[in-house]
């Protein structure tokens, strides 16, 4: 996608367009992006870059659902199996319980001896259906037999039944890695840049993934798994602002969906490697060493111009627009960068704000915040637990995983038609209210059969990705820039706890079949109509100051005198 075009006679016009508009009427750093080219060649190199990390991001958020899940197991029946016996036997019927068509994973008939006999010699002539009672169960052993060929570190390291609440533990540990790393990851990017956080953040992330496929024992993986998301959890917020602050106002929702269609692409990539490599030390070793190329983005990648400016770094950020236009192949005059560097200079004098300035940021926008976080919590609750639940939708679970992945593309996708046509808010609430409608009409008809299930699953996934994409886009827009990361950082922290909890809330099914879908379609309604009270910010340039951020509730500016002010 390249930059719109811009006449010979506009680009001579240049210098008296900047001239006679005020710097408060129009964001010049918006304008001279639309001049070198909005989407160009220069920000097509670096939108490939970043693809990469956001794949990688979805390997090291979810890879847990194949490294920790669980496998399909039943006892080992001592006077029956052998060696070579399957999963399948048909002596499985009368020694071993059945549970929806399945034989229980930890029970088994007992088993009565003739009188003065004993045996455990695998297909004696003891395996008859005469010697297991069926009107008492008993508890397996430490022996199963396995359905799969799936490795993972339940087989590995001996979590059945009782201890299988263990393999749920590291999803929850993940997302505690995740609400730790998020917020120190943005605190560092907002002080050190968001290029350097980006690579740092990501090469460490393939040293831990490395070093916990060596796990000798569960307490090390789990370690691991924690730091892993500590260091490595920043990826996908810093990458995101990386990929939208440097284009044009018309092309940020483009930018936004490029980049992010490529983290949906990465969960569906991992259903596919997890399908081929079903060992999960194989498994962390094919996702984590290709990350160690991230190192290489402190050469590759140019640091974000917007951060550069609000840092009072305005040579190096002039330094790049100069690139971007020579690469762009578009003129950019020297009186519009001495504009740019002028009107940075004035917005930040008179703004009296310091460079960091995170705790006005709390004062002024408490309720904005609160909100934020709360539509955060509630997105990731929805979006992890659907996720989670693909697996367990019956037929092949790679396949189910992967098809999670594939329906967020067009979720990703829809915002590029509604969120200007509709605004951000009515985009946002709807998509919210449909994902909760669906899951809670599971709750009618999911027993009708698996089609109707899977429909249902997917047009709710659909919706909630569509609303993750938009209030993605919409907490960058609402926050001024030299706090946007931090802020967008910290309430993805606080959604974080939502994916904590997600992990957990099948043992809500112990207490009513359907807990879990009301919980995720009561969070869907309430969040839902609370965006109402975000201010719009369709149309609007990104808020630099605080004073711009808090004005965002005025007027926005139409289609043609946006373009009439560019």
């Amino acid at each position: 996608m390249a930059g719109g075009h811009v006449s010979n006679e506009n680009h001579s016009n240049e210098t008296e367009q900047f001239a006679t508009h005020d710097a408060s009427d129009v964001n010049i750093l918006d304008a001279i992006l639309v001049r070198i080219g909005e989407f160009g060649r220069y920000q097509m190199f670096n939108y490939i870059l970043l693809c990469i990390p956001m794949i990688f991001n979805a390997f090291q958020s979810i890879s847990y659902v194949f490294t920790a899940s669980p496998v399909v197991y039943r006892c080992n029946i001592t006077q029956c199996d052998s060696p070579n016996s399957q999963y399948w036997e048909a002596w499985v019927n009368f020694t071993i319980p059945h549970k929806d068509f399945n034989p229980d994973q930890c029970h088994r008939y007992v088993f009565e001896s003739p009188i003065g006999k004993q045996s455990s010699v695998p297909s004696s002539p003891y395996c008859v259906p005469e010697n297991f009672d069926s009107t008492r169960q008993e508890k397996c052993g430490k022996d199963f037999k396995f359905r799969d060929e799936e490795y993972t570190i339940s087989n590995d390291f001996g979590f059945f039944c009782s201890e299988e609440w263990k393999l749920n533990m590291v999803g929850t540990i993940n997302n505690v890695g995740q609400f730790i790393g998020i917020p120190l990851g943005g605190l560092l990017a907002d002080r050190y840049g968001r290029r350097t956080m980006l690579a740092i953040g990501g090469f460490l992330s393939s040293i831990m993934g490395i070093i916990r496929s060596f796990s000798p024992n569960y307490y090390m993986f789990l370690s691991f798994e924690l730091l892993d998301m500590v260091v490595g959890s920043t990826l996908f917020p810093t990458s995101f602002l990386l990929a939208i602050e440097l284009v044009g106002p018309k092309r940020r929702v483009a930018a936004a969906t490029i980049i992010t269609i490529f983290y949906s692409l990465g969960e569906a990539l991992l259903g596919v490697l997890a399908g081929q490599f079903q060992n999960w030390r194989v498994l962390l070793r094919v996702l984590y060493i290709p990350a160690a190329v991230h190192i290489f983005f402190l050469v590759l990648l140019p640091e974000s111009v917007r951060w550069l400016l609000s840092q009072r770094k305005e040579e190096q950020a002039i330094a790049i627009l100069r690139r971007a236009a020579r690469v762009n192949k578009r003129s950019l005059s020297d009186s519009s960068l001495q504009q740019l560097v002028q009107s940075n200079k004035e917005k930040l004098a008179e703004s009296n704000e310091t460079t960091y300035p995170i705790r006005n940021a709390f004062k002024r926008f408490s309720w904005r915040i609160a909100n934020c976080s709360l539509c955060w919590f509630t997105h990731t609750l929805i979006a992890l637990g659907l996720s989670l639940n693909s697996v367990n939708l019956g037929g092949n679970k790679y396949n189910n995983f992967m098809l999670n992945g594939l329906v967020q593309v067009p979720g990703l996708i829809l915002p590029l038609f509604i969120m200007n046509s509709l605004g951000r808010r009515t985009s946002l609430c709807g998509s919210m209210l449909v994902c909760a409608v669906c899951i809670g009409a599971s709750i009618i008809f999911g027993k009708n059969g698996h089609a109707t299930e899977l429909t249902l699953f997917l047009i709710g996934k659909f919706a909630i990705t569509c609303s993750f994409q938009v209030l993605y886009f919409f907490t960058s827009e609402i926050f001024p820039t030299n706090v946007r990361n931090s802020l967008l950082s910290l309430c993805s922290m606080i959604g974080r706890i939502g994916s904590m909890i997600a992990p957990q809330t099948p043992l809500l099914a112990n207490y009513y079949e359907f807990a879990p879908q009301l919980l995720f379609a009561s969070f869907g309604l309430v969040s839902g109509f609370l965006t109402l009270f975000f201010p719009e910010t369709a149309n609007k340039s990104l808020p630099t100051t605080m004073d711009e951020a808090s004005n965002l509730s005025g007027k926005s500016k139409g289609k043609d005198e946006r373009d009439e002010d560019i």
